[in-house]
């Protein structure tokens, strides 16, 4: 096999450019590198070992720190933001880029609309389009089909359309086929990279000779993905990746010759380095060719496949609707695109990729056609039944989502195995309405299998048992007097709530849930509430803890005295009713009381012929007993001024 590497391929003078004046930045003064300054990881890792700090906001940046702003140039905001924090921005901007930034600002000058085509989230079209207000980014030609049915753009007026710099050529061309036709006055600036052009053109022109084609990148590079979309509709072998430990020697079975190219962010060391693995391969793979002798060969090539077999075999070409697989026979190996997973969401380039070794399941072989019929779904399906025979021996804990309700119980996935879930085990008290647990995810162990009759039965019961002991473990080791718990209300009674603290329950009463007076819980929380709980007392040995809500930092006395004085109006809150009078809340956990005499300018015979409990009233305060911390409180002293000056009641004890 030979390697022929582009000529072309690595850094581009933007590229180099911005790595040079990192380097030198570093070297002088240090500095800060403002996102990803180029596509790579293994550049910024260098900068950074050479003392370059990373950040990703324009708020981390110090004062009077430099601040390289990246290849792909930077939005309009951020310099901005830059500037507000006194740093120094070192532009290293592509000078390619720049220049598409100051077409884009005269533009927005003489009132143009823009198009930009190229990749919205790219951070180099974001940078583009913030030059311009209400600039249209679109991605493809039926991306601008869109922009001109919605009526966003004026085709009347002046439209000034530029690209990505690594746009690829003939999407380029395509959306310009589109807005020639339907805008009338069309301005065109070609700022497709003349260098990324040359790459492009070079690559599609090496991988229409080779057997496989290597493309080397950062796999966040949109240069390097081009390239890599370019080469699949010449080759129909392509390897993607980022360094050289990522090849594969599987990789150049059969093949005579191999082809290599590399993005723009690219540096040289990692290229040679790549160069040098695939060289070293080719002689591998020659050594091991000449020690197997032609018989050998032949009796490989003549493998008998079967039915029902599990094999192995190398991914040579991805199709629309099935997978090509290279078995080491004469038999071509077929995965319909239905057979690759039991997912019907699941991606094809997520689950295999050009290059990779595949273990399937022979459907059926046809040798009058030459071709195996494989299903790596079903293979799947029987290493998972596997997995769960396995699982009830381990007593292993297995995730799985609910799908349905049945009679009796629950339905769990498991890898795609339908797991049945009695209601007794399902985790929820008797009688609960189980509809609420579908499509949520639950652990679970595998309790009984039947793979004859396909009937597996769990338990999250037995699972939730396990940690809530051990969250339990964990409160009672670790419990002590004064500890806070973000706990929630569990149940409620008339006299208080208990409160789940991690797996334990403890007892707020009453008279700790507020400074008010309440009649019952319910009146200040409900079951399923976060409360903040700390711990009054606890019993271990009975596993018995008294829990409090009031902040006791706060003492209603003292809140009371920093806001009212005698003569002052509150607006008070009923709290109950005396034959002598009534109590009123003036701040929580202070009373005052309304004698009988001074809740109505009248004489009344109780004091529920004008008031009732609960009832807000404004009352003046007319006597505060800062000794006995009592407080006398007057109606008819708002009704009737003079009232004011009479004598205040002895205050009886509250009850």
């Amino acid at each position: 096999m030979r390697v022929i590497l582009a000529e072309t391929a690595g850094f581009c003078y933007g590229v180099k450019r911005a790595v040079e004046l990192a380097e030198q930045t570093a070297r002088t003064k240090g500095g800060a590198m403002l996102g990803s300054l180029i596509h790579n990881e293994n550049v910024i890792r260098s900068l950074s070992s050479l003392g370059m700090r990373r950040i990703e906001d324009p708020a981390e940046a110090r004062a009077g720190e430099s601040v390289l702003i990246r290849s792909h140039g930077e939005p309009r905001e951020v310099l901005e933001a830059l500037n507000a924090r006194g740093a120094n921005p070192v532009d290293a901007t592509c000078p390619n880029v720049r220049h598409t930034q100051q077409l884009v600002e005269k533009a927005e000058r003489e009132g143009l609309q823009v198009v930009i085509v190229g990749e919205p989230h790219h951070p180099e079209v974001a940078a583009i389009a913030s030059r311009c207000r209400g600039a249209a980014v679109c991605e493809s030609p039926e991306a601008v089909e869109s922009l001109l049915q919605s009526g966003a753009l004026d085709t009347a007026k002046t439209v000034l359309a530029v690209a990505q710099t690594t746009c690829i050529r003939a999407l380029w061309e395509n959306c310009l086929k589109i807005l020639k036709k339907e805008c009338t006055n069309l301005k065109i600036c070609d700022t497709i990279c003349k260098a990324t052009q040359r790459r492009q053109a070079e690559a599609a022109a090496l991988a229409a000779e080779v057997d496989v084609m290597v493309v080397v990148g950062d796999r966040k590079s949109a240069n390097t993905r081009h390239l890599t979309e370019i080469c699949k509709e010449a080759c129909p072998r392509v390897v993607s990746i980022e360094t050289a430990d990522e090849l594969s020697p599987d990789v150049f079975i059969g093949c005579i010759t191999a082809g290599l190219t590399a993005g723009a962010s690219t540096p040289a060391s990692i290229i040679k380095e790549v160069y040098a693995t695939m060289t070293e391969e080719v002689k591998n793979e020659t050594i091991a060719a000449e020690g197997e002798s032609f018989e050998e060969m032949l009796e490989k090539s003549f493998k008998t496949l079967n039915t029902g077999d599990k094999v192995k075999g190398i991914v040579t070409k991805i199709g629309a609707t099935e997978i090509y697989v290279d078995l080491g026979c004469k038999q071509t190996g077929i995965i319909p695109i239905s057979e690759l997973s039991a997912d019907p969401n699941a991606k094809v380039e997520d689950i295999v990729k050009i290059g990779d070794e595949i273990e399937t399941y022979i459907q059926r072989v046809n040798d009058v056609e030459g071709y195996a019929s494989l299903s790596k779904k079903r293979l799947d399906a029987v290493k998972v039944w596997e997995d769960i025979e396995k699982a009830v021996e381990d007593k292993t804990v297995l995730d799985g989502i609910v799908t349905e309700v049945n009679k009796g119980g629950i339905v769990v996935s498991v890898k795609g195995v339908r797991v049945f879930v009695p209601a007794s085990q399902s985790g929820q008290p008797r009688e609960a309405d189980l509809t609420a647990m579908v499509k949520q995810p639950v652990k679970l162990r595998i309790t009984e299998v039947n793979r004859a009759r396909r009937r597996v039965v769990g338990s999250i019961r037995s699972v939730q048992s396990e940690l809530r002991a051990a969250a339990q473990a964990e409160v009672w080791n670790n419990i002590e007097v004064g500890k806070h718990y973000n706990g929630t209300v569990k149940s409620m009674t008339s006299y208080g709530v208990f409160v789940d603290i991690g797996g334990v329950d403890g007892m707020v009463h009453i008279s700790e849930l507020s400074w008010s007076r309440i009649k019952h819980p319910s009146e200040v929380v409900k079951v399923g509430d976060q409360l903040d709980v700390y711990v009054i007392s606890f019993d271990a040995e009975k596993h018995k803890i008294s829990l409090g809500v009031k902040d006791r930092t706060q003492n209603p006395w003292d809140v009371f005295m920093k806001t009212y004085k005698v003569g002052d109006i509150a607006n008070v809150r009923v709290v109950k009713l005396m034959t002598f009078g009534a109590f009123a809340e003036v701040v929580p956990g202070v009373d005052g009381l309304i004698h009988i005499s001074q809740i109505a300018d009248r004489r009344i015979g109780k004091p529920g012929d004008v008031l009732s409990e609960g009832q807000m009233v404004d009352a003046k305060i007319t006597a505060i007993d800062e000794e006995k911390q009592k407080i006398s409180l007057s109606i008819r002293a708002i009704l009737t001024p003079e009232a004011a000056d009479e004598e205040p009641e002895e205050i009886p004890e509250a009850e």
